[in-house]
């Protein structure tokens, strides 16, 4: 058996080569991986020793030869193919171990040069891989060290690999080679060439909407089913998820994730991953319909359930703070469909053995400080699917900061109703529009989502704060996007709003901070709406 090994990254390949020859398997390679294994006493024959012509402009030729590519293709159950290897004197090649210069580690480096990424698209490497992966009934091709320990355990096991493992190694071979030219593709669509900009130092310019748009999604797992019953579905994730999203959790217990559940689970984490006080927040079809903080998991909760206690039931729940027993205890006692948090304590776990079919979701906090959306935890782009296209937006991210807060009534908001009022907003951003929050001392008191009018939504609010037993009076509200007309303020100030924040922008601003100034209460202006569809 003949291994052509040609590692960019050599992370494990040293072991692995060791192993294959202590199998009796004849070792080619190219360049410095030839130079690695023969340095750790490996016998290794140079790719130019078997083309009989040397590696030429730098490296950029090498493998493309037919000895390599005759070896790899031809069909071992075809007399024709193997005479035509004997004629040539080409051996087969029956093992080929690639993997591809790191184009999208390099492109992803701040200050990469347009002379960087080309020189980092591999030719030779994906041509073999191809190669390969076509002739998978005959040759196996491992294209990440994450395969090297199933690749021994066959040939220990059976002196050869099975045609399920090659089926499936070809497979991720195509895959991985799609994937690279996707990059390849993303990333050259989206430079803003200037010509007369060019040289080896030139960085160049690049739109965050390529002019070829290449998903690369992975599949979790299939789904029981869609939306509903009669759909089909599946769970993907990014090829890189960000850190601390949900397609990196891991479910500790429970019944599997449907999709309604996944998509539920995506809206209550975002949200309460955006707070730094401990926070809780429990979604229903997509929208909080209870979010708090407190000073530990079970304070925000208790608050958190008290806004809708009646939504709150079968509901999806994220706490950013670590699950104790005495949380476990008093969320047990509702029904809950999803939990998630960073932990869960033993004692958490020991509750919640009882009740064996709530999911439980660990996913952890990604780090502070992260300079961009991907390494905050966050989607850089959003996608929405419309008939025979795509709408791409970059995420929504914004943040508001307290100097944004433009007071533009007569009265200014007390210290704790700014407090309040950031709260909300925040809330406000994860609420499907129209919609309007209010709040008070750290907790939602009623939450309006989804309506055609900003009045029925603010209307909505007043009658669930009222079916739970909770004051709107002295609350603050938040409002996704502007107010046009008065009657959106007065609706909330009858209802016992002292303070409301909205973005502005309206043709009728100075009416409606007019009514504010008239109604004696507080107004701020954030110059940001959130609309969610």
């Amino acid at each position: 058996m003949n291994a052509l090994i040609s590692v960019s990254d050599k992370s494990g390949i040293v072991d692995f080569a060791r192993a294959l020859h202590a199998l009796g398997v004849r070792l080619l390679s190219t360049g410095g991986t030839a130079q690695l294994l023969a340095k750790e006493g490996l016998p290794v024959t140079e790719v130019a020793e078997v083309t009989q012509f040397p590696e030429m402009l730098d490296g950029r030729v090498k493998t493309l030869h037919p000895k390599i590519h005759g070896g790899l293709l031809a069909r071992r159950d075809l007399p024709a193919h193997m005479a035509a290897l004997a004629e040539h004197g080409i051996d087969t090649i029956d093992l080929l171990v690639v993997n591809l210069y790191p184009f999208e580690a390099t492109v992803a480096k701040a200050g990469c040069t347009l002379a960087d990424a080309i020189e980092n698209i591999d030719i030779g490497g994906p041509a073999m891989v191809r190669s390969a992966a076509k002739n998978w009934k005959d040759v196996g091709v491992v294209t990440a060290a994450d395969q090297y320990d199933a690749v021994l355990a066959e040939l220990k096991a059976h002196g050869k690999l099975s045609d399920k493992l090659r089926f499936a190694l070809s497979v991720a071979a195509f895959n991985r080679v799609a994937q690279y030219d996707g990059a390849i593709s993303d990333y050259l669509s989206s430079v803003q060439f200037e010509a007369e900009k060019l040289s080896e130092a030139y960085v160049p310019e690049r739109s965050l909407f390529p002019g070829q748009s290449n998903g690369h999604f992975i599949k979790v797992q299939d789904l029981r089913y869609g939306e509903n019953s009669h759909q089909s579905a599946a769970w993907y994730r990014d090829l890189y998820p960000a850190p601390g999203s949900i397609a990196t959790g891991v479910q500790l217990q429970g019944k599997e994730l449907s999709y309604n559940n996944i998509a539920d689970a995506d809206a209550a984490w975002e949200c309460v991953k955006s707070f730094k006080l401990p926070a809780c927040v429990i979604v229903k079809h997509a929208n909080p319909c209870g979010v708090a903080v407190g000073t530990n998991a079970l304070e925000a909760y208790g608050k958190a359930f008290q806004t809708d206690p009646t939504s709150a039931f079968g509901g999806i729940i994220a706490l950013n703070r670590a699950v104790d027993g005495a949380a476990a205890q008093q969320i047990s006692k509702q029904f809950v469909e999803v939990l998630m948090a960073p932990d869960f304590t033993p004692e958490a776990l020991e509750v919640f053995k009882a009740k064996a079919n709530v999911r439980l979701m660990k996913i952890t906090l990604p780090a502070t400080g992260g300079e961009t959306p991907w390494a905050q935890g966050r989607n850089a782009i959003d996608a929405k699917r419309v008939g025979s296209g795509l709408l791409l937006q970059t995420a929504d991210n914004h943040e508001l900061q307290l100097p944004d807060l433009k007071v533009v009534t007569t009265l200014q908001p007390t210290q704790e109703q700014v407090q309040d009022l950031m709260f909300a907003w925040k809330v406000a951003k994860y609420v499907k529009s129209n919609a309007i929050v209010f709040c008070k001392g750290g907790m939602t008191m009623g939450v309006g989502a989804g309506q055609m009018s900003r009045l029925d939504s603010a209307r909505i609010a007043s009658i669930k704060a009222q079916a739970a037993g909770l004051s709107l009076q002295g609350t603050v509200v938040a409002s996704d996007a502007f107010f046009p007309f008065r009657d959106g303020l007065d609706v909330v100030v009858d209802a016992g709003a002292t303070c409301i924040a909205q973005p502005g922008g309206s043709m009728r601003d100075q009416e409606v901070i007019d009514a504010a100034n008239e109604r004696g209460v507080a107004m701020v202006f954030t110059g940001v709406r959130h609309f969610r569809h």
